[in-house]
């Protein structure tokens, strides 16, 4: 085949987007630090869904309408550092591809070559040993054959593509130290060869097709087949009395998946994917009446959600705006009570995608809007958002931790310029240390230190730094080690296993030993038992 076409491309973009789907989990597998969030492979293969998905609602077999369609869809999906780089390489693709019917390899080289380059401009400090790496060195080397005319077809050149990029992968280790102690290659990297050989089995005329053979997760058989349940119940005066949300949430927990509780007053809203509708029902009506109700099948198309059906009164404009990411009830509270107008929900299981930023950013009527995106793998969705917005002055202040963002919060001043505010809210993350307990989940080996599965972790900044059987016995060490004497205050934010006699024994711990003042805030964060700032 010496060219494609629209029809042909779409083709190749379903069987890699397959492909990468298929191995995502393989890909969150490869996250280097042992902790329960490796979500790579997830973040990637939702961003590549959400393009293909909008080429197939698109209809079109248009080369140029298809680029253009997917380049949008990556865009606007794109979640974590790795989704956006990956956009940015379709991104450069879609410009290279102009209003060509049909490429010839040469067109479709230079276009992956403009896709690499683009994605590297993206990356403020580009990291070599990374999925940059392996775009670069392998659309590179391609290159190289059709500059001397080695390669004339499209399958040549996906082949050459295609054991380059596996190559430049396994080199990866030798680049980055960290990669070759956990003995592991760049998850980013193995997530575009996925693509790539999707490609290549699709132009060999066995394309991919998402594997029914692979058993999945609850979550995702729900993701395909379940039902959308949604309810907004009125509490009854005995259901006052009954209506405990922790326990709510865990019943519901054993129903389905993909949950929504929102509880205000006596108004509990609810949405959740399930195969068994009827049981989220009955379980909701043994604490009131309902006021709506919606059911419906996932694999059909999606109406919108009676829960965000809410009439918004029209605000006149203000002068700031703040949107702050946050996964966790009691987070997304706390955030709020801090003058964030919007929490987007997110964090480390979970990135929200660029379009979750954009819909955020449009809702808050307000000339200057600040994003606090407290974590290091979403800043890049929410400069990617604020970049596609016109008519309002978007910041990404980049908070990289709960505890920056609370201070950023703090630092915010609605009476002062918009310069002395960034100045502040820079300043006050500045000064935040930020220290972080959670467990492994596999036997590994980072920056010398031999880390058990089962072992709590104290993680400061970025190092791992301690491990312990105990996690009250971990989180005291971490906070002994993050003091000196300049810390003034420590702010204990206690995820959602932490036991309230954990949490006693730990408060019991800093009062006893150190001469600071303590905040404890109920977060209720997933991942994370105990999260600590200290200023």
């Amino acid at each position: 085949m010496d060219k494609i076409n629209g029809k042909i491309f779409r083709g190749m973009l379903e069987s890699g987007c397959n492909n990468l789907n298929n191995l995502r989990k393989e890909v969150d597998a490869l996250n280097v630090f042992p902790v329960p969030d490796g979500d790579t492979g997830t973040n990637m293969n939702l961003t590549f869904k959400n393009g293909v998905a909008e080429v197939r609602k698109a209809g079109s077999e248009n080369l140029t309408i298809v680029a253009k369609t997917l380049s949008r869809g990556l865009l606007m999906g794109a979640r974590g550092n790795s989704g956006v780089i990956l956009s940015q390489i379709f991104r450069g693709f879609y410009q290279s591809v102009g209003e060509q019917e049909e490429m010839d390899v040469k067109a479709f080289s230079e276009a992956m070559l403009n896709g690499a380059k683009l994605a590297y401009k993206a990356v403020m400090r580009p990291v070599e040993g990374t999925i940059l790496t392996v775009v670069r060195e392998s659309t590179d080397y391609a290159n190289v054959f059709v500059e001397k005319g080695d390669i004339q077809t499209f399958e040549e050149y996906i082949d050459v593509l295609c054991k380059e990029a596996k190559e430049s992968l396994d080199r990866t280790p030798e680049l980055l130290p960290i990669l070759k102690e956990a003995r592991v290659v760049d998850s980013g990297g193995s997530g575009l060869v996925a693509v790539f050989d999707g490609f290549k089995a699709y132009l060999q005329g066995n394309p991919i097709t998402e594997t029914d053979g692979v058993v999945g997760s609850q979550k995702e058989e729900l993701t395909k087949s379940g039902y959308c349940t949604e309810l907004i119940l009125k509490l009854s005066e005995q259901g006052t009395h009954l209506y405990k949300e922790d326990k709510f949430r865990s019943s519901l927990s054993k129903l389905g998946e993909n949950i929504t509780l929102i509880t205000k007053d006596d108004i509990v809203k609810v949405r959740c994917n399930t195969m068994t509708p009827g049981e989220v029902l009955n379980l909701g009506q043994r604490f009131g009446d309902f006021i709506k109700l919606k059911v419906e099948n996932m694999q059909e198309e999606q109406t919108p959600s009676i829960i965000e059906e809410e009439v918004e009164e029209v605000q006149e404009e203000k002068e700031y705006g703040i949107i702050s990411v946050a996964a966790g009830e009691g987070l997304k509270q706390l955030f709020t009570e801090y003058r964030s107008d919007i929490v987007v929900s997110g964090g480390q299981t979970m990135n929200p995608s660029t379009e979750d930023f954009v819909e955020a950013i449009n809702k808050v009527n307000a000339k200057h809007i600040f994003i606090f995106p407290n974590n290091s793998n979403i800043v890049m969705a929410a400069k990617q958002a604020a970049s596609v917005i016109d008519g309002k002055d978007v910041q990404v202040i980049e908070t990289v931790s709960i505890p920056q963002g609370l201070s950023a919060c703090i630092a915010f001043n609605p009476d002062d310029s918009v310069e002395d505010n960034k100045a502040n809210m820079l300043e006050a993350i500045s000064n935040v240390k930020t220290g972080q307990v959670t467990f492994a989940i596999k036997d590994t080996t980072v920056d010398g230190r031999e880390i058990k599965e089962g072992d709590y972790m104290g993680i400061f900044n970025k190092d791992i730094i301690l491990t312990n059987r105990n996690k009250v016995d971990a989180t005291c060490e971490l906070i002994t080690q993050m003091m000196d004497e300049d810390s003034e205050i420590i702010t204990l934010i206690c995820g959602e296993d932490a036991t309230e006699e954990e949490i006693k024994k730990v408060q019991a711990y800093i009062e006893d030993n150190f001469d600071a003042d303590v905040d404890i805030q109920e977060g209720k964060q997933p991942v994370y038992s105990f999260i600590i700032g200290i200023e």
